[in-house]
């Protein structure tokens, strides 16, 4: 039996997620085995690697394609753990610039590569107008899961529930 276009479309959108969800958790559980650390923590290390003299929150955010508040909370716990520094910035001593420490520089070169690096290469490489269609598909399923007004943590990354909670809209709310 064959599917309408419709079905065949939608099961298409939803294999495709499987398999980015299951790239993904794959590529954090080897990252966190081999390293110990997560692969959030890891990519936004590798990020760091790329722009030895720093990056502020904001331009981690960027480069990451990720909320400021989650790479915020990434760089805290990789803070904790030695791996990073963050310094006041000399031309703006409001900004704090995040620069890896010998420890996170060892790491990152010596770790397996991360699904994210290669997730946000990819939409890069699209054309303009496929990732306005990818972000207005996807923007369009977040709706109706009632979940787009939501602050995401990076992949597989633990969040603060305490700056990322948001009460739920309505009965049907994703948790």
């Amino acid at each position: 039996m064959q599917m309408a276009a419709p079905d065949r479309h939608g099961f298409l959108a939803l294999d495709a997620i499987r398999k980015l969800v299951r790239a993904l958790g794959e590529s954090a559980r080897t990252a966190q085995g081999r390293t110990g650390v997560s692969g959030a923590q890891l990519f936004v290390l590798r990020v760091l690697a790329a722009r030895p003299q720093g990056l502020s929150i904001n331009e981690l955010a960027d480069r990451t394609m990720t909320h400021q508040s989650s790479v915020s909370a990434v760089v805290t716990r990789l803070a904790a753990r030695g791996m990073v520094t963050r310094e006041p910035s000399p031309e703006d001593r409001r900004r704090q610039i995040v620069t890896l420490t010998p420890r996170g520089e060892v790491l990152q070169r010596t770790a397996p590569a991360v699904a994210q690096e290669l997730l946000v290469e990819g939409i890069r490489s699209l054309s303009p107008a496929r990732r306005r269609a990818l972000a207005t598909g996807l923007r369009a399923l977040t709706d109706a899961l009632n979940v787009s007004e939501q602050t995401a943590p990076m992949f597989f990354e633990e969040e603060d529930r305490t700056t990322h909670a948001r009460p739920p809209r309505d009965h049907r709310r994703l948790h």
